[in-house]
């Protein structure tokens, strides 16, 4: 009879750490890509194997939540020979800042990938503001980008 060393090592340390072969575990992470593409924000998340109906994207008080399930398979009459894949609940919160238009957020899920468009909010896209001076030298164009550069010119304080 021959014995596998890594097998060997690999049962030790389920046992250690509580688990036993297919039992669901909880998940970890849930990786993600974030960047930004002209005024959007584009979010990628890997969520293999998910019920479609079980994601759920959530925005409260400036915080974006992700969740998503993954069902544990099935464990009547099943000899395990490894589990590695996390079944549960899958979280990742990401906090937003104030540019964000959280109304026109869009989500879709794709071959195990969950995509979303975060569009910037209006009030966050620079802008050009013309600025008058001189009784007949005509406007100048200023660009601004950020909120108190705006308010300040357009005459609040």
């Amino acid at each position: 009879m021959r014995s596998d060393s890594f097998s060997d090592f690999d049962a030790l340390a389920r046992n250690l750490l509580g688990m036993r072969a297919g039992s669901a575990r909880s998940p970890q992470f849930m990786p993600i890509d974030l960047y930004r593409v002209d005024e959007n924000y584009v979010l990628h998340a890997d969520l293999p194997g998910m019920d479609p109906g079980s994601i759920d994207v959530n925005v409260d008080r400036g915080v974006l939540t992700l969740t998503a399930h993954r069902t544990p398979p099935p464990e009547n009459d099943v000899r395990w020979l490894t589990s590695e894949r996390f079944a549960g609940v899958y979280r990742r919160q990401i906090t937003l800042g104030d540019d964000i238009d959280t109304e026109r957020i869009a989500a879709s899920y794709d071959n195990g990938v969950l995509n979303l468009t975060i569009p910037l909010h209006e009030r966050a896209k620079p802008r050009q503001i013309r600025v008058a001076h001189g009784q007949d030298s005509g406007q100048k164009l200023v660009t601004s980008t950020s909120e108190q550069s705006r308010t300040a010119t357009e005459g609040g304080e």
